[in-house]
């Protein structure tokens, strides 16, 4: 499963074996075929209006997700199984459907997404090519056949009509099964309903059409790829195989052009009846839309810059536009945060602002207008889950490791706690909800385990989980250090059998970048950890400026460059770390990554040879210019705006000055940091007369294939072992 290039760094003098501790190869291989044991962990997927919360769950060494009911009262029981839909026959996914999980992170299969009817009668599970329609009441399934490809199929509110893409289409299908048809024709180098790259990968919006409350209408977006960047993702490991083309919108190349429209159901195939939502071209981004009962169809929409944002309603029966709000920030605008949210009743919406420096949550009417403030500046808002008759229900916390539900009163009373601050409530993006007076949650627990609570008015029940637990709870211990005036937050793990006269190598474990935090107290994100510990290692981990969680000016210190603070703030909180606590061997240091983290421990050691001795760059971005538009201009604005940034920031820039050891591990079918960027690497050393390690995987970005996850621990295990096993100059 793994083709290793011809570049090899000359390799360290080895120490015999006895100088390391055994591997703990069980906790390894458990923790593969476990999916680091997130597998047979609850994912809530709906509430229902009588309060129930519907939710998939795999068995804890099996990918395969079934469909789970827990009633108010607390009692659970299985919806559907994937085995039963599927029978003897295979899931075959589209290509859409792959890259749609890949920018999910979607690694189970089987029961994935679910659709559910206004009053919570029927469900819809897309299995298999075929839409299964469950009455919750009776058992009684209907089969639904597209009669072809059907791509991101949704239930109308009223349950009697499914949509779904085919051949850049919006179709329609009743729930009867009769015949399915085409609802829109999209001109050539266009698609119809259809989320494009951008607004998956770095908006948090994967839907690209929505029903009308009365279900007599679809708004949807129709997307104009033909000035895009087409680039192809082939699978050498399977050379038979064509290469799968991608629209992909390179930093500083176009964009996709996109419009919002509406079409009524009795308007089947009429293009001249389609009404066009035109806002202005200044806004390049489509990040979010909804149309609640109530309320008029919605968007929110930003410029290429990320620098100015505008919410607007559209009435589709006047054809009225109007502007809802408008923001701007001189750096950037984070909107993946939940906001807005239409009351129940269509009087007003909610907003998150960081206008103050901080999150705040906001009340403003029908109009726009702003009416109160909810929350306060020290709060420690982070995301807004839901909002219903009793008030607005969020994620927030003082302290950056923790986070807890909260439900806000729209009166501008004081928030109330609904969880008991004992772990990292949502931890995992996307697997919180709050409707009909339900709030489920899944919290990864201080002390270790998780747990997934459906909070209501008949009280609070536990999703059952049925997911292995580690065999051990890590020794990790968060502290605080100070740089500069400013508090980092960092994480020690030792090993088991820790020797307080011993000095030991130390491992960076590093992501560094934006919208993602690695030191929580949640005692299982720190099980590898532990695993690489007892290896013989002190493993550090540590949140510089521009990680989330402490405000607008901490985030937006990375404006422009995405190195040299994030370098800075992690040597400088190593080496308080290691002043501390003399254990640490800091002249041998090593750093791994993947993604972001990979670019980091790639730059690391091409830029602080000093600090860093080796390095493991899991799927880097080397080169931002190879990047997607969305999520590197955000920071870095364009090459044309910012070329010395770029130039900077690139590891292909500092390739030449590469002293140390460096192992690169990328997946051949990466559709998100594309092979490209470590073979573009691989060339600049090459050209100075440099070498590195190259691993490469037939895997995309995830990796969830549970033998390459044990591959890649054991192979950097090794490598650290090799070039850490005595103090490098």
């Amino acid at each position: 499963m793994t083709l290793a290039t011809a570049c090899h760094t000359p390799k360290a003098p080895m120490t015999t074996t006895a100088t390391w501790p055994a591997l703990d190869d069980k906790l390894l291989a458990d923790a593969a075929a476990t999916y680091n044991f997130r597998l047979g962990i609850p994912i809530p997927l709906a509430v229902t209006p009588d309060g129930a919360v519907l939710f998939r769950r795999t068995q804890p060494r099996e990918f395969a997700a079934d469909l789970f009911e827990l009633s108010p009262t607390g009692k659970v029981r299985t919806l559907v199984t994937a085995a039963e839909l599927l029978g003897a026959g295979e899931e075959h996914l589209s290509n859409e459907e792959k890259a749609k999980r890949e920018r999910t992170r979607t690694a189970t299969k089987g029961v994935v997404d679910i659709d559910v009817s206004e009053d919570g009668s029927i469900v819809m599970v897309p299995l298999g090519g075929k839409f299964f329609l469950i009455d919750r009441a009776s058992g009684k399934r209907t089969t639904v056949d597209p009669g072809g490809p059907a791509y991101d199929p949704r239930l109308s509110p009223d349950g009697r009509m499914v949509a779904f893409i085919r051949d850049r289409a919006i179709w329609l299908v009743p729930a009867s099964g009769l015949v399915p048809k085409p609802l829109t024709i999209p001109p050539e180098g266009h698609e119809d309903g259809m989320a494009d790259f951008a607004a998956q990968e770095e908006l948090g919006r994967t839907r690209g059409y929505w029903w009308s409350p009365d279900g007599e209408s679809i708004a949807f977006q129709r997307t104009d790829t033909r000035g895009m960047d087409t680039i192809y993702v082939s699978d050498a490991r399977n050379p038979e195989r064509a290469p799968v083309p991608f629209k992909y919108p390179r930093a500083g190349r176009p964009n996709a052009k996109i419009r919002l429209g509406v079409i009524g159901l009795a308007e089947q195939r009429a293009e001249d009846r389609i009404q066009w939502v035109d806002w202005s071209a200044d806004y390049e981004y489509l990040a979010s839309v909804q149309w609640p009962k109530g309320a008029p169809l919605t968007g929110l929409v930003l410029d290429r810059d990320q620098q100015k944002l505008m919410v607007f309603g559209f009435d589709a029966a006047t054809r009225k536009f109007s502007s809802l709000l408008t923001e701007s920030d001189d750096a950037w605008l984070n909107v993946d945060v939940g906001a807005p949210k239409w009351l129940p009743d269509g009087s007003g919406f909610l907003w998150m602002t960081e206008a103050s420096g901080t999150w705040t949550l906001e009340l403003h009417g029908r109009d726009g207008k702003h009416v109160r403030a909810l929350t306060n500046a020290g709060f420690g808002l982070r995301q807004l889950i839901g909002v219903d008759e009793t008030g607005a229900v969020v994620l927030a916390s003082t302290d950056p490791t923790y986070a807890d539900v909260f439900r806000v009163p729209l009166d501008g009373g004081a928030p109330v706690r609904l969880t008991a601050s004992d772990g990292v409530a949502g931890q995992m993006r996307g697997r919180a909800l709050a409707n009909h007076g339900v709030v489920a949650v899944d919290i990864a627990l201080a002390k270790g385990g998780r747990k997934t609570l459906a909070i209501g008015s008949t009280g609070t029940h536990e999703l059952p989980s049925v997911a292995e637990s580690p065999s051990l709870v890590p020794t990790t211990k968060l502290e605080t250090i100070e740089l500069a005036g400013r508090t980092h937050h960092v994480s020690i793990t030792r090993p088991r059998a820790f020797d307080p006269n011993r000095k030991y190598p130390v491992l960076l474990k590093v992501y560094a970048g934006p919208h993602a935090v690695m030191v929580e107290a949640a005692a299982d994100s720190y099980v590898m950890d532990q695993w690489y510990a007892d290896a013989g290692f002190i493993v550090v981990r540590s949140d510089n400026r521009g990680t989330p969680n402490r405000g607008r000016a901490w985030e937006r210190a990375i404006l422009k460059d995405l190195i040299t603070v994030p370098l800075d703030d992690q040597v400088g909180a190593l080496q308080a770390v290691g002043a501390r606590h003399k254990e640490l061997d800091l002249a041998r240091v090593g750093v791994f990554g993947w993604s972001f983290g990979g670019y980091f421990a790639a730059m690391a050691v091409l830029l602080r040879p000093d600090v860093f001795k080796a390095a493991v760059a899991g799927a880097p971005v080397t080169d931002w210019a190879l990047y997607d538009t969305a999520y590197t201009e955000r920071y870095m604005k364009t090459p044309q705006q910012n070329p010395d940034g770029y130039k900077a920031t690139s590891a292909l820039t500092h390739a030449a000055k590469l002293t140390r050891p460096l192992l690169v591990v990328h997946g051949i079918t990466d559709d998100n940091v594309h092979f490209a960027h470590t073979l573009a690497l691989v060339e600049h050393l090459y050209l100075a007369a440099k070498r590195a390690e190259v691993i490469m995987l037939s895997a995309t970005h995830m990796v969830p294939d549970p033998k390459l996850m044990l591959a890649r621990e054991q192979v950097q295990i090794d490598f650290f072992r090799e070039h850490l096993s005595r103090s490098t100059p």
